[in-house]
Protein backbone atom coordinates (compact mmCIF):
# COMPACT_ATOMS: atom_id res chain seq x y z
CA UNK A 1 0.00 0.00 0.00
CA UNK A 2 0.92 3.90 -0.71
CA UNK A 3 2.82 5.86 2.25
CA UNK A 4 0.63 8.53 0.92
CA UNK A 5 -2.76 9.58 2.72
CA UNK A 6 -5.81 10.04 1.03
CA UNK A 7 -5.92 13.50 0.78
CA UNK A 8 -2.12 13.42 -0.83
CA UNK A 9 -3.49 10.87 -3.65
CA UNK A 10 -7.06 12.99 -4.07
CA UNK A 11 -4.38 16.15 -4.91
CA UNK A 12 -2.56 14.32 -7.40
CA UNK A 13 -5.86 12.83 -8.89
CA UNK A 14 -6.93 16.68 -9.29
CA UNK A 15 -3.88 17.12 -12.20
CA UNK A 16 -4.63 14.78 -14.54
CA UNK A 17 -7.20 16.47 -16.16
CA UNK A 18 -7.49 19.77 -17.18
CA UNK A 19 -11.06 20.32 -16.90
CA UNK A 20 -13.45 19.83 -14.04
CA UNK A 21 -16.14 18.65 -16.00
CA UNK A 22 -16.08 17.12 -19.43
CA UNK A 23 -18.91 14.32 -19.72
CA UNK A 24 -17.47 11.26 -21.67
CA UNK A 25 -17.95 7.83 -20.82
CA UNK A 26 -14.40 6.92 -22.93
CA UNK A 27 -11.71 7.11 -19.61
CA UNK A 28 -14.26 6.07 -17.19
CA UNK A 29 -14.36 2.47 -19.30
CA UNK A 30 -10.58 2.62 -20.14
CA UNK A 31 -10.12 2.44 -16.44
CA UNK A 32 -12.79 0.29 -15.67
CA UNK A 33 -10.92 -2.49 -17.94
CA UNK A 34 -7.62 -1.93 -16.04
CA UNK A 35 -9.20 -2.79 -12.89
CA UNK A 36 -11.00 -6.07 -14.67
CA UNK A 37 -14.27 -4.70 -14.52
CA UNK A 38 -15.19 -3.80 -10.83
CA UNK A 39 -18.48 -2.56 -11.66
CA UNK A 40 -19.24 -6.13 -12.82
CA UNK A 41 -19.10 -7.54 -9.30
CA UNK A 42 -21.47 -5.31 -6.97
CA UNK A 43 -24.20 -5.84 -5.30
CA UNK A 44 -27.64 -5.13 -7.39
CA UNK A 45 -27.42 -1.22 -7.62
CA UNK A 46 -30.23 1.19 -7.34
CA UNK A 47 -29.25 4.31 -9.66
CA UNK A 48 -30.82 7.53 -9.11
CA UNK A 49 -30.79 10.64 -11.17
CA UNK A 50 -32.62 14.18 -11.18
CA UNK A 51 -32.25 17.41 -10.52
CA UNK A 52 -33.81 17.77 -6.88
CA UNK A 53 -34.26 15.20 -4.25
CA UNK A 54 -32.01 12.39 -5.22
CA UNK A 55 -29.77 12.82 -1.95
CA UNK A 56 -32.88 12.95 -0.16
CA UNK A 57 -34.58 9.70 -1.78
CA UNK A 58 -31.13 7.63 -1.77
CA UNK A 59 -31.03 8.56 2.15
CA UNK A 60 -34.52 7.18 2.82
CA UNK A 61 -34.08 3.97 0.75
CA UNK A 62 -31.29 3.11 3.07
CA UNK A 63 -32.73 3.84 5.85
CA UNK A 64 -35.53 1.44 5.12
CA UNK A 65 -33.11 -1.30 3.48
CA UNK A 66 -31.61 -0.77 6.72
CA UNK A 67 -34.59 -1.01 8.69
CA UNK A 68 -34.90 -4.28 7.50
CA UNK A 69 -31.58 -5.46 8.57
CA UNK A 70 -29.59 -5.60 4.95
CA UNK A 71 -26.71 -4.17 4.22
CA UNK A 72 -26.10 -0.87 1.82
CA UNK A 73 -22.88 0.78 0.02
CA UNK A 74 -23.98 4.35 -1.21
CA UNK A 75 -22.25 6.56 -3.26
CA UNK A 76 -23.57 10.45 -3.40
CA UNK A 77 -21.34 13.62 -4.34
CA UNK A 78 -20.13 16.18 -3.91
CA UNK A 79 -19.22 15.57 0.13
CA UNK A 80 -19.44 17.79 2.98
CA UNK A 81 -16.50 17.82 5.15
CA UNK A 82 -14.77 14.81 4.45
CA UNK A 83 -14.52 12.82 0.78
CA UNK A 84 -14.98 9.80 3.00
CA UNK A 85 -18.77 10.78 3.08
CA UNK A 86 -18.94 9.98 -0.51
CA UNK A 87 -18.74 6.01 0.00
CA UNK A 88 -20.37 4.10 2.15
CA UNK A 89 -19.47 0.44 2.95
CA UNK A 90 -22.02 -1.98 3.90
CA UNK A 91 -23.36 1.05 5.99
CA UNK A 92 -20.12 2.53 7.17
CA UNK A 93 -18.15 6.06 5.97
CA UNK A 94 -14.76 4.14 4.16
CA UNK A 95 -11.98 3.95 6.46
CA UNK A 96 -9.16 5.93 5.65
CA UNK A 97 -6.85 2.67 4.61
CA UNK A 98 -9.83 1.33 2.35
CA UNK A 99 -9.68 4.54 0.85
CA UNK A 100 -6.40 4.90 0.28
CA UNK A 101 -5.70 1.69 -0.99
CA UNK A 102 -8.85 2.19 -3.40
CA UNK A 103 -7.45 5.43 -4.73
CA UNK A 104 -4.00 4.46 -4.83
CA UNK A 105 -5.06 1.19 -6.86
CA UNK A 106 -7.06 3.28 -9.36
CA UNK A 107 -3.99 6.30 -9.66
CA UNK A 108 -1.81 3.15 -10.52
CA UNK A 109 -4.18 1.40 -12.98
CA UNK A 110 -4.59 4.79 -14.97
CA UNK A 111 -1.36 5.33 -15.39
CA UNK A 112 -1.28 8.99 -16.15
CA UNK A 113 -4.11 9.60 -18.50
CA UNK A 114 -6.79 12.04 -18.50
CA UNK A 115 -9.21 11.65 -16.52
CA UNK A 116 -11.45 14.05 -14.75
CA UNK A 117 -11.19 13.76 -10.52
CA UNK A 118 -15.23 13.14 -10.88
CA UNK A 119 -14.38 9.97 -13.12
CA UNK A 120 -11.56 8.50 -11.52
CA UNK A 121 -12.85 8.65 -7.93
CA UNK A 122 -16.40 7.13 -8.75
CA UNK A 123 -14.12 4.41 -10.25
CA UNK A 124 -12.54 4.29 -6.77
CA UNK A 125 -15.96 4.05 -5.13
CA UNK A 126 -16.99 1.32 -7.40
CA UNK A 127 -13.95 -0.70 -6.63
CA UNK A 128 -14.30 -0.46 -3.10
CA UNK A 129 -17.97 -1.58 -3.46
CA UNK A 130 -16.77 -4.56 -5.69
CA UNK A 131 -14.12 -5.58 -2.45
CA UNK A 132 -17.32 -5.54 0.12
CA UNK A 133 -19.87 -7.46 0.52
CA UNK A 134 -23.23 -6.35 1.28
CA UNK A 135 -27.00 -6.56 -0.41
CA UNK A 136 -27.67 -2.89 -2.39
CA UNK A 137 -25.75 -1.17 -3.66
CA UNK A 138 -26.77 3.22 -4.13
CA UNK A 139 -25.43 5.00 -6.99
CA UNK A 140 -26.20 8.66 -6.95
CA UNK A 141 -25.67 10.16 -10.69
CA UNK A 142 -23.07 13.11 -10.29
CA UNK A 143 -24.28 15.31 -13.05
CA UNK A 144 -26.83 14.21 -15.91
CA UNK A 145 -26.86 10.95 -16.33
CA UNK A 146 -26.64 9.55 -19.90
CA UNK A 147 -22.54 10.44 -19.60
CA UNK A 148 -22.04 10.35 -16.04
CA UNK A 149 -19.65 8.34 -14.16
CA UNK A 150 -21.81 6.15 -12.92
CA UNK A 151 -23.90 4.90 -15.69
CA UNK A 152 -21.83 2.13 -16.41
CA UNK A 153 -23.96 -0.96 -15.26
CA UNK A 154 -26.96 -2.33 -15.40
CA UNK A 155 -29.09 -1.71 -12.32
CA UNK A 156 -31.77 -3.96 -10.94
CA UNK A 157 -34.25 -0.23 -10.52
CA UNK A 158 -33.38 3.23 -11.76
CA UNK A 159 -35.55 6.34 -9.90
CA UNK A 160 -35.65 9.75 -11.90
CA UNK A 161 -36.75 12.69 -9.22
CA UNK A 162 -37.81 15.94 -10.34
CA UNK A 163 -36.02 17.44 -13.41
CA UNK A 164 -35.89 20.89 -13.22
CA UNK A 165 -33.32 23.54 -14.68
CA UNK A 166 -30.05 23.38 -13.40
CA UNK A 167 -26.13 22.91 -15.14
CA UNK A 168 -27.72 24.05 -18.37
CA UNK A 169 -24.35 24.63 -19.32
CA UNK A 170 -23.57 21.00 -20.11
CA UNK A 171 -27.15 19.81 -19.75
CA UNK A 172 -28.91 21.76 -22.15
CA UNK A 173 -31.48 25.31 -21.67
CA UNK A 174 -35.17 23.71 -21.94
CA UNK A 175 -36.50 21.23 -19.23
CA UNK A 176 -36.67 18.16 -22.30
CA UNK A 177 -32.88 18.49 -23.14
CA UNK A 178 -32.48 18.36 -19.59
CA UNK A 179 -34.86 15.17 -19.10
CA UNK A 180 -33.07 13.66 -21.76
CA UNK A 181 -29.57 13.13 -20.21
CA UNK A 182 -30.94 12.19 -16.55
CA UNK A 183 -33.08 9.36 -18.58
CA UNK A 184 -30.06 8.38 -20.23
CA UNK A 185 -29.45 6.53 -17.18
CA UNK A 186 -32.46 4.28 -18.07
CA UNK A 187 -31.55 0.45 -18.98
CA UNK A 188 -32.96 -2.06 -21.53
CA UNK A 189 -36.21 -4.05 -19.41
CA UNK A 190 -34.84 -2.33 -15.95
CA UNK A 191 -37.90 -1.09 -14.13
CA UNK A 192 -37.52 2.67 -13.41
CA UNK A 193 -39.61 4.52 -11.04
CA UNK A 194 -40.26 8.02 -11.93
CA UNK A 195 -40.73 11.30 -9.61
CA UNK A 196 -42.60 13.93 -10.09
CA UNK A 197 -42.46 16.01 -13.71
CA UNK A 198 -43.39 18.71 -15.76
CA UNK A 199 -44.96 17.24 -18.65
CA UNK A 200 -42.10 18.41 -21.03
CA UNK A 201 -39.75 16.49 -18.95
CA UNK A 202 -42.01 13.33 -18.50
CA UNK A 203 -42.29 13.26 -22.34
CA UNK A 204 -39.13 12.47 -23.01
CA UNK A 205 -38.67 10.32 -19.83
CA UNK A 206 -41.56 7.98 -20.98
CA UNK A 207 -40.58 7.77 -24.59
CA UNK A 208 -37.24 7.10 -23.34
CA UNK A 209 -38.72 4.29 -21.37
CA UNK A 210 -40.70 3.10 -24.22
CA UNK A 211 -37.99 2.46 -26.62
CA UNK A 212 -36.25 0.61 -23.86
CA UNK A 213 -39.06 -1.82 -22.89
CA UNK A 214 -38.13 -0.35 -19.39
CA UNK A 215 -41.08 -0.70 -17.31
CA UNK A 216 -42.84 2.55 -15.67
CA UNK A 217 -43.56 3.13 -12.04
CA UNK A 218 -44.65 7.22 -12.12
CA UNK A 219 -45.94 9.73 -9.82
CA UNK A 220 -49.27 10.28 -10.25
CA UNK A 221 -50.16 7.40 -12.58
CA UNK A 222 -48.52 4.29 -10.62
CA UNK A 223 -47.98 5.34 -7.31
CA UNK A 224 -49.40 8.47 -5.51
CA UNK A 225 -48.56 10.34 -1.88
CA UNK A 226 -49.64 12.70 0.14
CA UNK A 227 -50.38 13.94 3.44
CA UNK A 228 -53.49 13.88 6.13
CA UNK A 229 -53.24 15.12 9.71
CA UNK A 230 -49.81 14.85 9.75
CA UNK A 231 -48.88 11.74 8.70
CA UNK A 232 -47.54 10.34 5.00
CA UNK A 233 -49.95 8.77 3.00
CA UNK A 234 -48.84 6.29 0.02
CA UNK A 235 -50.84 4.44 -1.83
CA UNK A 236 -50.19 2.25 -5.27
CA UNK A 237 -51.09 -1.05 -6.47
CA UNK A 238 -50.41 -3.02 -3.64
CA UNK A 239 -52.29 -1.31 -1.39
CA UNK A 240 -52.06 2.10 1.29
CA UNK A 241 -49.72 2.82 3.87
CA UNK A 242 -50.27 5.21 7.09
CA UNK A 243 -46.68 6.50 7.71
CA UNK A 244 -45.11 8.77 9.96
CA UNK A 245 -43.81 12.17 7.74
CA UNK A 246 -40.52 11.59 7.00
CA UNK A 247 -37.99 13.36 9.61
CA UNK A 248 -36.49 15.15 6.81
CA UNK A 249 -37.80 18.76 6.88
CA UNK A 250 -40.13 20.30 4.52
CA UNK A 251 -43.48 19.76 1.78
CA UNK A 252 -40.98 19.18 -0.96
CA UNK A 253 -39.45 15.69 0.88
CA UNK A 254 -42.72 14.40 0.39
CA UNK A 255 -42.51 13.80 -3.42
CA UNK A 256 -38.92 12.36 -2.59
CA UNK A 257 -40.46 9.52 0.27
CA UNK A 258 -43.06 8.69 -2.23
CA UNK A 259 -40.17 7.70 -4.48
CA UNK A 260 -38.56 6.24 -2.16
CA UNK A 261 -41.38 4.08 -0.86
CA UNK A 262 -42.01 2.77 -3.95
CA UNK A 263 -38.49 1.95 -4.40
CA UNK A 264 -38.84 -0.32 -1.35
CA UNK A 265 -42.61 -1.80 -2.53
CA UNK A 266 -41.08 -2.97 -5.75
CA UNK A 267 -37.95 -4.92 -4.05
CA UNK A 268 -41.01 -6.37 -1.77
CA UNK A 269 -39.84 -4.81 1.15
CA UNK A 270 -43.19 -4.10 4.08
CA UNK A 271 -44.47 -1.53 5.99
CA UNK A 272 -41.59 -1.73 8.87
CA UNK A 273 -38.61 -1.20 5.99
CA UNK A 274 -41.30 1.90 5.29
CA UNK A 275 -41.70 3.13 8.56
CA UNK A 276 -37.81 2.87 8.94
CA UNK A 277 -37.07 4.95 5.13
CA UNK A 278 -39.56 7.42 7.33
CA UNK A 279 -37.93 7.69 10.86
CA UNK A 280 -34.02 6.99 10.79
CA UNK A 281 -33.25 8.65 7.45
CA UNK A 282 -30.74 11.75 8.03
CA UNK A 283 -29.17 13.64 5.23
CA UNK A 284 -27.00 17.13 6.18
CA UNK A 285 -27.79 20.39 4.77
CA UNK A 286 -30.93 20.23 4.12
CA UNK A 287 -32.84 22.34 6.05
CA UNK A 288 -30.51 20.78 8.88
CA UNK A 289 -30.61 23.00 12.44
CA UNK A 290 -27.73 23.00 13.53
CA UNK A 291 -27.71 22.71 17.68
CA UNK A 292 -24.39 22.89 18.88
CA UNK A 293 -20.64 24.48 17.59
CA UNK A 294 -18.79 27.75 17.94
CA UNK A 295 -21.27 29.30 15.25
CA UNK A 296 -24.56 27.87 17.52
CA UNK A 297 -22.71 29.71 20.32
CA UNK A 298 -21.94 32.85 18.03
CA UNK A 299 -25.49 33.09 17.50
CA UNK A 300 -27.03 32.72 20.93
CA UNK A 301 -30.32 33.33 21.12
CA UNK A 302 -31.01 32.82 17.28
CA UNK A 303 -31.97 29.56 15.30
CA UNK A 304 -29.60 28.96 12.63
CA UNK A 305 -30.39 26.68 9.78
CA UNK A 306 -28.08 24.84 6.87
CA UNK A 307 -29.07 24.43 3.36
CA UNK A 308 -27.30 22.84 0.55
CA UNK A 309 -29.69 23.99 -2.25
CA UNK A 310 -28.55 25.58 -4.87
CA UNK A 311 -31.04 25.96 -7.87
CA UNK A 312 -34.45 27.59 -8.84
CA UNK A 313 -36.49 24.51 -7.69
CA UNK A 314 -34.62 24.87 -4.19
CA UNK A 315 -35.31 28.04 -3.98
CA UNK A 316 -38.75 27.64 -3.99
CA UNK A 317 -38.78 25.08 -1.71
CA UNK A 318 -36.95 26.39 0.85
CA UNK A 319 -39.52 29.39 0.88
CA UNK A 320 -42.46 26.92 0.87
CA UNK A 321 -41.06 25.35 4.27
CA UNK A 322 -40.01 28.49 5.85
CA UNK A 323 -43.64 29.72 5.62
CA UNK A 324 -44.65 26.89 7.37
CA UNK A 325 -42.36 27.49 10.16
CA UNK A 326 -43.37 29.50 13.58
CA UNK A 327 -43.60 33.21 12.67
CA UNK A 328 -39.82 34.71 13.32
CA UNK A 329 -37.56 37.54 11.26
CA UNK A 330 -35.42 35.20 8.82
CA UNK A 331 -32.28 36.30 7.68
CA UNK A 332 -30.10 34.85 4.39
CA UNK A 333 -26.56 34.38 4.63
CA UNK A 334 -25.39 33.04 1.12
CA UNK A 335 -22.76 31.78 -0.76
CA UNK A 336 -22.83 30.13 -4.52
CA UNK A 337 -20.75 29.31 -7.01
CA UNK A 338 -20.31 31.34 -9.97
CA UNK A 339 -22.59 28.59 -12.52
CA UNK A 340 -25.70 28.94 -10.89
CA UNK A 341 -29.11 30.64 -11.66
CA UNK A 342 -28.82 33.06 -8.59
CA UNK A 343 -31.57 35.34 -9.50
CA UNK A 344 -34.05 32.41 -10.08
CA UNK A 345 -32.84 30.64 -6.90
CA UNK A 346 -32.77 33.91 -4.86
CA UNK A 347 -36.53 35.49 -5.81
CA UNK A 348 -38.70 33.25 -3.76
CA UNK A 349 -36.91 33.40 -0.97
CA UNK A 350 -37.43 37.41 -1.28
CA UNK A 351 -40.66 36.64 -0.23
CA UNK A 352 -39.85 35.28 2.89
CA UNK A 353 -36.59 36.60 4.43
CA UNK A 354 -36.29 40.35 5.48
CA UNK A 355 -32.30 40.38 4.16
CA UNK A 356 -29.70 38.86 2.43
CA UNK A 357 -25.93 38.96 3.83
CA UNK A 358 -23.88 37.67 0.92
CA UNK A 359 -20.14 35.67 1.46
CA UNK A 360 -17.84 34.35 -0.45
CA UNK A 361 -17.69 30.49 -0.23
CA UNK A 362 -14.33 29.50 1.75
CA UNK A 363 -11.36 28.08 -0.67
CA UNK A 364 -13.29 27.81 -3.31
CA UNK A 365 -11.72 28.72 -6.87
CA UNK A 366 -15.29 28.97 -8.35
CA UNK A 367 -17.35 31.15 -5.75
CA UNK A 368 -19.46 33.69 -6.59
CA UNK A 369 -17.69 37.17 -5.47
CA UNK A 370 -20.04 38.10 -2.21
CA UNK A 371 -20.34 42.00 -3.66
CA UNK A 372 -22.51 39.35 -7.29
CA UNK A 373 -24.34 37.99 -4.93
CA UNK A 374 -25.26 41.39 -2.84
CA UNK A 375 -26.11 43.08 -6.15
CA UNK A 376 -28.20 39.56 -7.39
CA UNK A 377 -29.99 40.19 -4.09
CA UNK A 378 -30.98 43.27 -4.44
CA UNK A 379 -32.35 43.27 -7.76
CA UNK A 380 -35.19 40.41 -6.38
CA UNK A 381 -36.30 42.78 -3.35
CA UNK A 382 -33.91 42.01 -0.58
CA UNK A 383 -31.92 44.31 1.63
CA UNK A 384 -28.60 43.05 1.15
CA UNK A 385 -24.71 43.89 2.47
CA UNK A 386 -21.64 41.45 2.53
CA UNK A 387 -19.51 39.43 4.72
CA UNK A 388 -16.27 38.34 5.44
CA UNK A 389 -16.98 34.94 6.50
CA UNK A 390 -20.23 33.45 7.86
CA UNK A 391 -19.41 33.80 11.44
CA UNK A 392 -19.06 37.38 10.65
CA UNK A 393 -22.19 37.58 9.12
CA UNK A 394 -23.92 35.54 12.03
CA UNK A 395 -22.48 38.65 14.57
CA UNK A 396 -24.15 41.46 12.32
CA UNK A 397 -27.24 39.83 12.25
CA UNK A 398 -27.92 38.93 15.91
CA UNK A 399 -26.19 42.29 17.07
CA UNK A 400 -29.83 43.77 15.63
CA UNK A 401 -32.28 40.85 15.59
CA UNK A 402 -30.69 38.67 18.72
CA UNK A 403 -33.44 36.61 18.38
CA UNK A 404 -33.52 35.59 14.75
CA UNK A 405 -33.59 32.81 12.45
CA UNK A 406 -30.73 32.61 10.15
CA UNK A 407 -30.20 30.23 6.94
CA UNK A 408 -27.20 29.81 5.34
CA UNK A 409 -27.35 28.64 2.22
CA UNK A 410 -26.58 28.73 -1.78
CA UNK A 411 -24.22 25.49 -2.26
CA UNK A 412 -23.18 22.81 -0.79
CA UNK A 413 -19.72 23.28 -1.06
CA UNK A 414 -20.97 26.30 1.63
CA UNK A 415 -22.45 24.11 3.47
CA UNK A 416 -19.41 21.75 3.58
CA UNK A 417 -17.47 24.57 5.09
CA UNK A 418 -19.90 25.44 7.57
CA UNK A 419 -20.00 21.79 8.97
CA UNK A 420 -16.23 21.86 9.00
CA UNK A 421 -15.87 25.34 11.07
CA UNK A 422 -18.57 24.66 13.49
CA UNK A 423 -17.41 20.96 14.28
Amino acid sequence: MTADTSDVILQRMMALHPKIIDLTLDRVWALLSALDNPQNRMPPVIHLAGTNGKGSTQAMIRAGLEGAGKSVHAYTSPHLARFHERIRLAGELITEDALTQVLDDCYTANNGANITYFEITTVAALLAFSRTKADYTLLEVGLGGRLDATNVMDPALSIITPVDLDHQQFLGDTLGAIAGEKAGIIKRGVPVIVGPQHDEALDVIEAKANSLGAPMLVHGQHWHVTTERGRLIFQDENGLLDLPMPALPGAHQVQNAGAALMALRHLDFGEDACTAAMENVSWPARMQRLKTGPLVEAAERAELWLDGGHNPAAGRAMADLIKTLPNRSTHLICGMLNTKDIDGYLAPLATVAQSLTAVDIPDEVNTLPAQTTADAAQRVGFQSEIAPNVQSAIENITASEPDARILICGSLYLAGAVLRSNS
